[in-house]
């Protein structure tokens, strides 16, 4: 079997790349990365990407057709990922997230691969209503991020058929500790907050929903893709990926961490205008779908997996907020540094 993963030296990749590496043994692996991240190690003394038989530096908007040569499976995490790089470099993300990725699908089914896995977002709901939301519930996105998300669905169901199997995973919100740690995240921000400051700051009044899920459990997800055959979906399946239970309000988020990290105080801006990026999801079709593939890592285990990661490393960074630990500041960084230009291509 010969996978292909786009966007492997991420936050995700990492992860990725050793759990396929131990549950497959005839597996060839292949990394596609334009290495925006690929420096930002944290806690490792060995490149991840040794898990990866090959790796292939290049851009997804120049993407040679002869890497699919004989790939049965693309994973496709390449994307500019999250609100803040969306924000700031939108006609980049449109680029990049909407019409390279509508190549990469188009020209994978073209070369004969048989399934198309992509890693796309619950954030897609937008603003919900006090019901949790269902995949067949209509969709909002609000950022250029979620926006992407929709418009790359909507591609894959279109390409989908019997030779060409298309999932799309709806993910939680993203948490947990991987050898690329990312702190722009919920619960990774508020784990880093309370080491080094002993205070998580609530940027808005703490009512928002979010629902979470540990990057061991969104690889989990990925490998019952990898698995899964037509009569767990169809040729085309978009499911939300985490659990029920696991939905939260972030003051709840950080009540938790608090819990877990002693003398931790919380502040909350009682005076903050109201966030419109708040739902919560049903996860009851990816339970039904995939009853062994559940997530298993709950927030606790998050939450002293993450604090244990960055006790290692010994991180006392009290401004992490505007540390390479973020990825807008990773690429605002290259960019001030003249090596990549406005459309984030690499200087030559």
């Amino acid at each position: 079997m010969k996978i292909l993963v786009t966007g492997n030296t991420g936050y995700i990749g990492p992860v990725l790349g050793e759990k396929l590496k131990q549950n497959y043994n005839d597996l060839k692996l292949i990394g596609f990365d334009t290495g925006f991240f690929a420096h930002c190690l944290t806690g490792v003394n060995v490149s991840p990407e040794l898990n990866y038989d090959v790796q292939y530096y290049g851009d997804i908007r120049k993407l040679d057709k002869n890497v699919f040569h004989g790939v049965d499976i693309v994973i496709h995490l390449a994307a500019i990922s999250n609100d803040p790089m969306g924000n700031n470099f939108a006609s980049v993300t449109e680029e990049i997230n909407s019409k390279a990725s509508e190549n990469v699908a188009k020209t994978a089914k073209r070369a004969g691969v048989r399934k198309f896995i992509f890693a796309s977002s619950c954030s897609m709901y937008g603003t919900a209503d006090s019901e949790a939301k269902k995949e067949s519930d209509s969709l909002n996105p609000l950022t250029a991020y979620a926006k992407s998300k929709v418009y790359m669905e909507q591609v894959i169901e279109k390409l989908s058929d019997d030779k060409f199997q298309g999932t799309c995973l709806r993910y939680s919100t993203a948490c947990g500790m991987t050898p690329r740690l990312r702190l722009d995240l919920v619960l990774n921000d508020f784990v880093a907050s309370a080491l080094t400051t002993g205070r998580i700051e609530i940027l808005s009044d703490g009512t928002p929903w979010r629902p979470l899920i540990d990057v061991q459990d969104m690889v989990r997800a990925i490998q019952w893709a990898v698995e899964r055959d037509n009569d767990q979906g169809g040729n085309f399946v978009a499911v939300n990926v985490g659990r029920n239970e696991w939905n939260y309000q972030v003051v709840d988020v950080a009540n938790r961490v608090s819990q877990r990290i002693p003398n931790t105080k919380i502040d909350i801006n009682t005076e903050a205008a109201p966030d419109k990026r708040s739902y919560r999801v049903d996860f009851s079709l990816y339970e039904s779908l995939a009853p062994n593939y559940l997530p298993q890592v709950d927030l606790d285990q998050s939450i002293d997996e993450l604090a244990e990661g960055l006790k290692r490393m010994n991180f006392k960074d009290q401004n992490f907020r505007v540390s390479e630990m973020m990825r807008l500041k990773v690429l605002q960084n290259l960019q001030d540094k003249r090596l990549l230009d406005k459309n984030l291509y690499w200087k030559k």
